[in-house]
């Protein structure tokens, strides 16, 4: 078993948050943009290069804010993901144009984007669930610790 690191941004602008908006069996869930990193890459090459692909917008990568690790076997989709280990850098990042376009060349589960306001977030099915508080903390102007462990 391998442990993948992958790269995600944190778009906000006016109190909104840019998400890939995503469905599954159960409805419509929501993403940060971004993901694996390839051999080779920096980890803000990575997140450049998803969000080209995910929300169809270059991006300026800011601030490591978090650090998570999901563990498959200690959470929900246990059933799926029971051997993924993976590591997730998010990034505070800044969107080069005011109009996001859209996905290029959208994820499998990826039906579109959606600015969602921060103060909403806890009303979406957003994963990582526990990352919505510490995003509202963010945009409120608190900062909180870095690596936030195994979470989901």
């Amino acid at each position: 078993m391998f442990i993948r690191n992958s790269a995600k941004a944190v778009i906000l602008k006016g109190s909104k948050v840019l998400l890939t908006k995503n469905v599954d069996d159960e409805g419509f869930f929501y993403l940060f943009p971004g993901g694996g990193q390839e051999h080779g890459e920096t980890l803000t090459e990575t997140i450049k290069r998803e969000c080209l692909e995910e929300i169809g917008q270059q991006v300026e990568v800011g601030e490591l804010l978090h650090l998570r690790e999901y563990i498959g076997k200690n959470h929900e989709h246990v059933e799926f993901d029971r051997h993924v280990h993976q590591i997730e850098y998010y990034f505070f990042c800044e969107t080069k144009s005011e109009q996001a376009i859209g996905p290029t060349n959208p994820d499998s589960h990826q039906v579109g984007i959606e600015w969602i306001a921060v103060k909403h977030l806890l009303e979406y099915r957003i994963y990582p669930k526990d990352l919505r508080k510490y995003i509202q903390e963010f945009e409120a102007g608190k900062r909180n610790r870095v690596y936030l462990g195994d979470i989901n």
